[in-house]
C-alpha cells in the first residue's frame, strides 16, 4: 500500500478514535459558562457577546437541525457537531505531524523506505492521539464552545501550508495559499486564535521560496509575519468596519442619506478596488501582487460571515448583545470596547495616582435621524509609569493580591523588577506554564489554583513522588487526580531536540507557532487580576504545537534504539513504547475526569432557577452561570418563557436596558419608565452619592425622579463646568399598597397580617450604576404587579441593599413586603418563604444526576453543591422553627437522596455536613446523623493527618485554618454524639480529639494566645 493511502487511512482512524471518545464522553445537554449563550444564539441565530461568532452560530444552527424538532436534544447535537470538529482537528494534526516527520527522515526528492513509513505513521499516531486525550483540549472538545472549531481552523491552515510546501514548485501550487487565506477569513467568524499562525506560516513561505537563508533575512521574515498578523487583525478586521463607519457618518450627517448608506458605498468601493487590482495584476503580469490581492479578497470572503451580525441586530433578536446595527456600533462590538483594555507598552503601576486626563477619539452613536456625539474617550495621565506595565489595576482587591504575591510591604513602591517578577511568576508561570504542566506532566485536582505556586489545589504534579508525600485521600482517591509521570513532557522534549538537530528551520517554525499560541497570548492579554475561572482553554494552540513535538519524539527514541537494534525493531519498539506512555496513559488517567455523559447539572439548575420564580416574574441575575444556562432553557427548550431575565452586568448598558422595555418570548416588557434619552450610553452611567442631610428615609419614587430629572437644580456642578445628577440619600423607603399586594397574590392569605406599611433599606455604596437606577425604576413602577426575584449569588450592591426584605424560595430570593421579624441577636438564619421553598426543593426541582454522575465539574463541586447544601440546611432548620418537623425530615431525606453525600471538596463543606448531622439528630434520625458524623470524621482525619505530616516536614505548608476548623469539628461532633447517646462513636471522637489537640498543641496554643 502506498504512503499516501496509509497516511490517509490512519488520519481517518485518528478521527474515528477521537470522535468515538468525544461522543461517548460529551455532556448530553448545556454546560456551564458561555455554552448556554452560544447554543441559544446558534439555535435562533442571535447576537452573542463580543467580538461575535457568526460562523460558529451558523454551524451550530446546522447541527441543531439534527434534533429533528426535539428541543431537549438541541444541545446534545450541537455538542456532537463540535465534538466532530475537534476530531477533525486531531485528524489534521496527524497529517501535519507526518508531513514534518517525513522531512526529518528524507530529502524532498527521496522516497521513504518501509521502515521509515512505519516511523512516520507511528509519530503521527502518538502525537495526534496524545493530543486527543490532553486535559484542556478534551474539556472544550465535548461542549458547544468556540475553541474546538477554532482548533480545526488552526489545524487546517497548518496542514495546508505543508501541502503547499510539498508542491510549491509546481504550477498552481499557490492555490493552497489562497485556501489558507479563505480559512483565515472564515475563522474570524469563530475565533481569532487562527490568526496567530501567521508568523509561523510566513517563515515556512520564506524558507521554501527564498534561496538566501541567513539570520538577518530570517529576522526580517519573522517581523514581516508579525506585521502581516497586525494587518489582518487590525487593518482588515477592525479598520474596514471603522472606515465604513466614517463613510456612513459623512453620508448620514452631511449628505442626509439613510443609515448604512455610506457603509454600503465604502464596501462597494473596497470591492471595486480589489477587483481592479486583481485585473491590473493579471494584465501587467505581476504574480506577487496578484497573489496578495487574491488572498486579501478571500480573507474578506470568509470575513463576510460578519454581515450576519448587523442583519440579526436589525431583527431585534431576544439576545442582541450591543445591538450592532450600524458600522460604528459594529466597530465597537468587534473592538470589545466594553472590556478593560490593558496597557501593553507603557502605563501605570498599581500605586499610581491620576494627575490629569486627555481627550481621545470622538465616540458616536446612532440617533433617530443622524449620528450623535457621545463624548470623547478619556485617557488618564498617571504619575508613576513603566514600560510593559503588568500590575496596573488600582482596585483594592487587585492591589492586595499584587502585594501578597510579591510580598511587598504596605508602603513599598513597586519597581520595574517587581513588574517583571509579576509577569514571569504569575502571568507566565502561574497562568500559562502551570496549565502546560497539567496537560503533559499531571494534575492534582480541578480546584482553582491561581493564588499559590506551592499548594495542592489546582497545581501540577508528575505523581512520581506523591506517595512519599502522604497526600490526603481526598486528593489521591479523587477522579480528578491525574498523574502522568511527566512522560508526555519527556517525549516532547526529545522531539524538540531531535527536530532541532535534524531541521533547524522547521524547529524555528514550530517554536514560533508555540510562542504565538501561548506566551504571546499571555503578554498581549496582560491579565492583571485573579480570573473568574482557570484559563487553560485559551492556550490549547500551544499544546497542539507541543503535541507535534511529542509525535517527533517517536523518531528521536527510534534513533536512539537504532544504536543497539535494527531499524525495524527499533521503530516498532519506539512506537509501542510511545503509544503506551502518551495516548494510552493519557486516556486511562484523563477519562475519569472528562466523562460528562451522565450529568445534566447546568441544565437542571437553570430549570430550578426558572421554576422557582412565580408566574410573570422578573428575575435579576449577575453571574455567568446563573444567566447563560437560563437563557438556554428559555430560548431553546422554551422553559418558563414568562420569566423576564435581567442580567445586571448587562443592564447598565443602554442597549440592554432598551431591550428590557420590549416584550420577549411570553414575558412582558419590564416596567421601565425612563425614555431612552435618559439612560443611553454616556448618560447617567454612574450616579454619585452626595449627602443632602435628609433626616429620614425618602420615598424611592422621589429619589428616582430626582436622579432622572433634567432640572439643573437636581444636579451638581463641577469646576470644569459640567454637571450631573446625584444621589441625595442612601436611605430609601417604598410605601406598600396592601390591596395591590393581595390582589396580585404576592403573599398568601395567611401572611396578610404580616404585610408592612412601608419597607425601608439603606443603599450600600457611594455610586449607583445604571443597572441600579433601572432596578429602582422597576420597583417604583411595578406596584407589586409582577414578582421581583434575585439570583442567589448577587452582591448587596447589585440588589441595591434590599437583602433585609428578600426571602429565599430556593435558588432565588423574592422581594416580599413583610414586616421584619424580631430575632435573637445570635440568630443568623436566613429569611425564607419556607413553605414555598419546601415545595420547590422537595417537589419541583431537578438535580442533574448529581448523586450518581461519573464526573462533576469544578463549578458544580466548588460552587453549586455547597450552595445547595446550605439551602437544605436553612430550609430544614426554618421548618423546625416554624413547627413543621415532619417536613424538615423529608427535606433532609431529599438532600440525602439527590446530593453526592461522599463528596467533600474542602473543609467548609465538612462543616455544612456537620450541620446536616446535627439536624438529623434533632429530628431523631439517628442512623442518618451517625452516617454524616462518620463521613465528616473520615474527611477531617484525612486532612489533619496530612497537616500533621506537613507540620513535621515543612511547617510553612500547614493550613492553620484547616487544622483549627478540623479540630473544632471533632470537638463539636464529640459533644453532639454524647448529647444523642451515641457512646461508641463519642468515645472514638473523644480519643481523636485528645490525640489531635496534642499533635497540634503548638499551633493551636499559639493561635489561641493571639
Amino acid at each position: 500500500m502506498s504512503y499516501q493511502k496509509i497516511n490517509n487511512l490512519l488520519g481517518w482512524l485518528c478521527f474515528i478514535v477521537a470522535a468515538t471518545t468525544y461522543i461517548l464522553t460529551l455532556e448530553p445537554s448545556v454546560s456551564f459558562w458561555d455554552c448556554g449563550e452560544f447554543i441559544s444564539c446558534a439555535y435562533r441565530l442571535q447576537v452573542s457577546h463580543q467580538p461575535g461568532y457568526p460562523l460558529f452560530a451558523m454551524l451550530g444552527k446546522v447541527f441543531s437541525l439534527l434534533s429533528m424538532g426535539d428541543k431537549s436534544k438541541v444541545a446534545y447535537f450541537t455538542n456532537t457537531g463540535f465534538a466532530l470538529s475537534s476530531s477533525a482537528a486531531v485528524m489534521f494534526l496527524f497529517w501535519t505531524i507526518t508531513a514534518m516527520a517525513k522531512k526529518l527522515l528524507i530529502k524532498r526528492s527521496e522516497q521513504l523506505s518501509t521502515t521509515q513509513i512505519i516511523m512516520v505513521m507511528g509519530a503521527g499516531l502518538v502525537g495526534a492521539l496524545g493530543f486527543t486525550y490532553t486535559d484542556s483540549f478534551w474539556f472544550s472538545a465535548v461542549e458547544t464552545v468556540v475553541f474546538s472549531p477554532a482548533m480545526l481552523c488552526t489545524a487546517l491552515v497548518l496542514w495546508a501550508i505543508f501541502k503547499w510546501e510539498a508542491c510549491a514548485d509546481e504550477p498552481g501550487a499557490d492555490r493552497w495559499l489562497v485556501f489558507i487565506a479563505y480559512i483565515m477569513g472564515l475563522s474570524v467568524g469563530i475565533h481569532l486564535l487562527n490568526l496567530l499562525t501567521i508568523p509561523a506560516l510566513t517563515l515556512i513561505y520564506y524558507f521554501r521560496r527564498y534561496n538566501k537563508i541567513n539570520v538577518k533575512n530570517t529576522v526580517i521574515a519573522f517581523l514581516a509575519g508579525v506585521v502581516l498578523l497586525a494587518f489582518v487583525q487590525f487593518g482588515i478586521i477592525q479598520y474596514t468596519v471603522k472606515f465604513a463607519g466614517y463613510f456612513d457618518l459623512f453620508a448620514v450627517n452631511t449628505l442626509g442619506m439613510p443609515f448604512n448608506t455610506g457603509a454600503l458605498i465604502f464596501l462597494t468601493v473596497l470591492i471595486g478596488a480589489l477587483a481592479y487590482g486583481i485585473v491590473y495584476s493579471i494584465r501587467k503580469h505581476k504574480p506577487a501582487l496578484n497573489l496578495a490581492l487574491v488572498c486579501v479578497a478571500f480573507i474578506y470572503f470568509g470575513y463576510s460571515s460578519f454581515t450576519m451580525i448587523p442583519i440579526r441586530a436589525h431583527a431585534d433578536t431576544n439576545l442582541d448583545n450591543y445591538h450592532p446595527d450600524n458600522a460604528f456600533a459594529l466597530n465597537e462590538y468587534l473592538s470589545r470596547i466594553q472590556y478593560v483594555a490593558p496597557p501593553l507598552l507603557y502605563g501605570p503601576y498599581f500605586d499610581a495616582k491620576a494627575i490629569d486626563q486627555k481627550d481621545g477619539l470622538i465616540m458616536y452613536r446612532k440617533g433617530t435621524e443622524r449620528y450623535e456625539v457621545v463624548g470623547k474617550k478619556q485617557e488618564l495621565i498617571y504619575d508613576h509609569n513603566t514600560i510593559m506595565p503588568r500590575m496596573f489595576s488600582t482596585d483594592a482587591n487587585d492591589v492586595s493580591f499584587y502585594k501578597q504575591w510579591l510580598r511587598l510591604g504596605d508602603n513599598q513602591t513597586p519597581t520595574f523588577s517587581d513588574n517583571l517578577a509579576w509577569m514571569f511568576s504569575w502571568q507566565i508561570y502561574q497562568m500559562y506554564f502551570r496549565y502546560f504542566m497539567w496537560n503533559f506532566v499531571g494534575r492534582y485536582n480541578e480546584q482553582d489554583g491561581q493564588t499559590s505556586t506551592h499548594g495542592i489545589n489546582g497545581n501540577w504534579t508528575s505523581g512520581i513522588l506523591d506517595h512519599g508525600k502522604h497526600l490526603p485521600d481526598s486528593v489521591m482517591l479523587s477522579n480528578t487526580y491525574t498523574p502522568l509521570y511527566a512522560l508526555p513532557l519527556i517525549i516532547g522534549l526529545l522531539g524538540i531536540i531531535y527536530q532541532y538537530k535534524r531541521n533547524k528551520q522547521d524547529a524555528l517554525v514550530l517554536a514560533t507557532l508555540y510562542f504565538f499560541m501561548g506566551i504571546a497570548i499571555v503578554l498581549y492579554v496582560n491579565q492583571y487580576n485573579l480570573q473568574p475561572r482557570e484559563r487553560d482553554y485559551s492556550y490549547v494552540g500551544s499544546f497542539y504545537a507541543f503535541a507535534i513535538w511529542i509525535g517527533l519524539g517517536v523518531l528521536a527514541i527510534a534513533d536512539l534504539l537504532m544504536r543497539k537494534l535494527n531499524a525495524r525493531t527499533a521503530s516498532y519498539l519506539s512506537i509501542g513504547l510511545c503509544l503506551l506512555v502518551v495516548p494510552i496513559l493519557l486516556a486511562k488517567q484523563e477519562w475519569k475526569d472528562h466523562d460528562r455523559s451522565t450529568k445534566k447539572v447546568a441544565h437542571d439548575l437553570a430549570y430550578n432557577y426558572l421554576i422557582s420564580c412565580p408566574k410573570n416574574a422578573i428575575l435579576f441575575t449577575s453571574a455567568d452561570n446563573e444567566t447563560y444556562p437560563l437563557w438556554y432553557d428559555q430560548e431553546v427548550e422554551g422553559i418558563r418563557p414568562d420569566v423576564r431575565i435581567i442580567n445586571v452586568n448587562l443592564f447598565s448598558a443602554g442597549w440592554n436596558m432598551r431591550q428590557m422595555k420590549h416584550k420577549m418570548n411570553d414575558a412582558d416588557a419590564a416596567p421601565i419608565s425612563m425614555p431612552y434619552d435618559k439612560f443611553k450610553d454616556g448618560v447617567r452611567d454612574y450616579i454619585r452619592y452626595s449627602d443632602a442631610k435628609l433626616p429620614d428615609s425618602v420615598e424611592l419614587k422621589e429619589v428616582f425622579d430626582f436622579m432622572t430629572s433634567d432640572d439643573p437644580r437636581s444636579k451638581l456642578e463641577y469646576t470644569d463646568g459640567s454637571s450631573e445628577n446625584y444621589m441625595p440619600t442612601k436611605n430609601f423607603k417604598l410605601t406598600v399598597n396592601k390591596k395591590q399586594v393581595m390582589d396580585n397574590h404576592v403573599v398568601t392569605a395567611a401572611q396578610e397580617s404580616k404585610i408592612a406599611d412601608t419597607i425601608e433599606w439603606e443603599y450600600p455604596s457611594n455610586y449607583l450604576p445604571k443597572a441600579g437606577l433601572g432596578i429602582m425604576d422597576i420597583l417604583v413602577h411595578n406596584d407589586w404587579k409582577r414578582p421581583i426575584c434575585f439570583a442567589s449569588s448577587m452582591t448587596d450592591e447589585e440588589i441595591i441593599g434590599l437583602r433585609p426584605h428578600l426571602y429565599k424560595e430556593g435558588l432565588v430570593y423574592r422581594l416580599l413586603p413583610l414586616k421584619k421579624e424580631v430575632k435573637p441577636a445570635d440568630d443568623e438564619s436566613e429569611q425564607t418563604n419556607t413553605l414555598v421553598m419546601y415545595d420547590n426543593m422537595v417537589n419541583k426541582y431537578k438535580w442533574g444526576n448529581m448523586k450518581s454522575a461519573k464526573y462533576l465539574d469544578s463549578q458544580t463541586v466548588d460552587v453549586f453543591y455547597p450552595m445547595l447544601m446550605a439551602n437544605f440546611i436553612v430550609l430544614s432548620n426554618n421548618l423546625i422553627n416554624e413547627g413543621h418537623p415532619d417536613m424538615a425530615l423529608k427535606a433532609l431525606h431529599k438532600y440525602d437522596e439527590v446530593m453526592p453525600t461522599q463528596l467533600t471538596p474542602y473543609i467548609d463543606v465538612a462543616t455544612r455536613k456537620y450541620y446536616i448531622a446535627d439536624t438529623a439528630y434533632h429530628l431523631k434520625d439517628i442512623s442518618m446523623g451517625n452516617r454524616y458524623v462518620n463521613n465528616v470524621n473520615a474527611y477531617v482525619k484525612d486532612q489533619l493527618d496530612y497537616n500533621y505530616r506537613q507540620l513535621k516536614d515543612n511547617s510553612d505548608s500547614v493550613s492553620l485554618r484547616d487544622v483549627k476548623i478540623g479540630v473544632s469539628l471533632i470537638n463539636a461532633m464529640a459533644a453532639l454524639t454524647k448529647e444523642n447517646n451515641q457512646l461508641a462513636l463519642n468515645n472514638k471522637l473523644e480519643g481523636e480529639l485528645k490525640d489531635y489537640e496534642g499533635k497540634f498543641s503548638t499551633i493551636l496554643g499559639s493561635n489561641n494566645g493571639q
